[in-house]
């Protein structure tokens, strides 16, 4: 879990830049006007790459915050 969330930010930063280091923890489909259906794709490439784990795009429905992915990744790739 130690690493996960640093590299999870910058993910996020990557995909979103005008999100500041303080929103990004918050961020959600629903709070991030950027945030639609290409950006998603965006995102879960981008997340498949960091992380080396694929995500599955039915998966799209359950990952819609920082927090949900940041759960679903320490369920598959663990925190260390």
């Amino acid at each position: 879990m130690d690493n996960l969330q640093p590299r999870l930010e910058r993910c996020f930063a990557a995909v979103f830049p005008d999100l500041g280091p303080q929103e990004i923890p918050r961020a959600s489909i629903g709070s991030v006007a950027a945030w639609d259906s290409l950006a998603t794709i965006t995102l879960f490439t981008v997340l498949e790459e960091e992380f080396h784990v694929p995500i599955d795009p039915a998966d799209a429905d359950n990952l819609v915050s920082f927090e949900l992915i940041l759960d679903h990744l320490e369920s598959r790739v663990g925190g260390g």
